[in-house]
């Protein structure tokens, strides 16, 4: 993605509208579903009513719950959801009218919403600091308490439909305790995936439906870009965690989410999956929302080319699972983009080219056009691309392993290229084997958590490398 110049419409929006009012939600429990709509509005230009819906199913509940945990829970998705439409306009001044913030939850939220923002900022070439960028009001006196929920000490996993979430179902469809699986907005890869790993009648369904004004203003030009959506998905699995009585939320962020996108930045496209988002969110979660649910990534302790060594050994998902947003409506690989380009690679040490070459229907290290992509993916660039992908390290340490499996066959076009750059000899001085056994120290993993991950990994045989 290139960058563009929008500092001068930005102060002009700023300028010609001067808040945005979190005027409230209404949510309703329904025999088939809740029911929830939150409202916005800027200034008397424009109001915003997305919805979030959760069908019914018979571990949930809710009756367990006062209303003002519902209250607490909902409002708090609705402050994640702000940021879709605020950015829209960016006015100085967010007001806020159900709840009262302190100055330590007014600090959480300008930092989400800063550090989420990140790639918006960088790539609309708009300068501003955590500070200015807005201040946030209360009109409620209306305290955001902690409470007490009751729960087992059975885990939900979000699923988005690729390799990560697929090892977490793995690794957790036989812990005892009865686990459950959370999709939002259901695609083909992410029903299979769950359903592939037992969980086709143990999946929470969030349905999330955007207000079709925001996008009249995206064709409109006003402001657009990257939001934290993980964020969002943390708020809403804590909702789902309390209306199921779940302690855990186990997610399947990994040690690479916390690498920057852009070099010498805090810009990373990845910012509300990083390990200081997590810190950050539990903290907030524990004095805010509730102690008694656990939000942890079981992945956090391995990178991204430990996950793909462990997903290769599950070949039932090879055709099921799909990690491309560009063809996440059709639920394919498109084949084109910097992400599936990204996921062949770090694939490619562990599944034999012909075998990567009929999941994603050609092999991409010999796509020429594929080769802007490839240099932000090895370094070569200094801006990664804008997507979920692993640390440059891994993969140009999975170039470096996949070369093996092309001995005695023709070396794919970009494949070729990078043995002939100063990438390959490099990365022969790191300790490949290092990598895929090392155990990063920075995580939340209960003990019982963390013995299921080493125990997997205990088993992962490196002899060929």
């Amino acid at each position: 993605m290139q960058q563009q110049n929008k500092q001068d419409k930005f102060d002009h929006l700023r300028k010609e509208f001067n808040s945005f009012f979190y005027e409230g939600f209404d949510y309703e429990f329904l025999t088939d579903k809740l029911q929830i709509q939150f409202h916005f509005r800027v200034d008397n230009f424009v109001e915003f009513h997305p919805r979030v819906e959760i069908p019914h199913q018979s571990f949930l509940h809710h009756k367990h719950l006062t209303k003002d945990a519902l209250d607490s829970l909902i409002f708090h998705i609705g402050m994640v959801e702000v940021i879709s439409y605020w950015k829209a306009i960016c006015p100085s001044k967010l007001v806020i009218s159900d709840f009262y913030l302190n100055k330590e939850q007014v600090s959480f939220w300008k930092k989400i919403y800063f550090h989420g923002l990140g790639e918006f900022f960088y790539l609309n070439g708009i300068q501003t600091t955590q500070e200015d960028f807005m201040n946030i009001e209360c009109v409620s006196r209306r305290e955001v308490k902690a409470f007490s929920v009751e729960v087992d000490h059975g885990s939900i996993i979000p699923v988005g439909g690729g390799k990560d979430s697929v090892v977490s179902l793995e690794l957790l469809k036989k812990r005892d305790g009865d686990n459950l699986a959370l999709i939002m907005n259901p695609r083909g890869a992410s029903s299979a995936t769950a359903n592939i790993a037992g969980f086709e009648s143990k999946t929470i369904i969030i349905n999330r439906f955007l207000d079709s004004k925001l996008l009249e203003l995206n064709d409109k030009g006003y402001l657009n870009g990257h939001t934290p959506f993980s964020a969002l998905l943390g708020f809403i699995t804590i909702l789902s965690a309390a209306l199921a009585q779940k302690k855990h939320i186990a997610l399947s962020n990994e040690s690479s989410a916390n690498e920057a996108t852009v070099v010498g930045t805090d810009v990373n496209h990845q910012y509300s999956k990083s390990f200081e988002f997590e810190t950050d969110f539990r903290n907030y979660v524990e004095h805010f929302i509730s102690t008694d649910i656990k939000y942890f990534s079981l992945l956090r302790p391995i990178s991204e080319l430990q996950i793909a060594s462990l997903f290769a050994k599950s070949p039932q998902y090879f055709y099921d699972f799909k990690s491309c947003n560009a063809g996440s409506k059709q639920n394919i690989w498109c084949g084109k983009c910097s992400k599936c380009l990204f996921t062949f690679i770090i694939l490619s040490p562990f599944i034999p080219p012909e075998e990567l070459k009929k999941i994603y229907g050609s092999n991409l290290l010999e796509d020429v056009e594929l080769e802007v992509f490839f240099d932000e993916l090895t370094g070569k660039a200094d801006v990664k691309p804008f997507e979920c992908v692993g640390t440059v390290e891994e993969v140009n340490v999975a170039l470096c392993l996949s070369v093996a499996l092309y001995e005695n066959q023709t070396i794919p076009y970009l494949l070729k290229l990078f043995i002939e750059s100063d990438l390959y000899n490099q990365c022969q001085s790191i300790d490949k084997l290092d990598l895929l056994k090392q155990i990063e120290k920075e995580h939340y993993l209960e003990p019982e958590f963390l013995n299921i991950l080493l125990n997997k990994m205990k088993n992962f045989k490196t002899e060929k490398y």
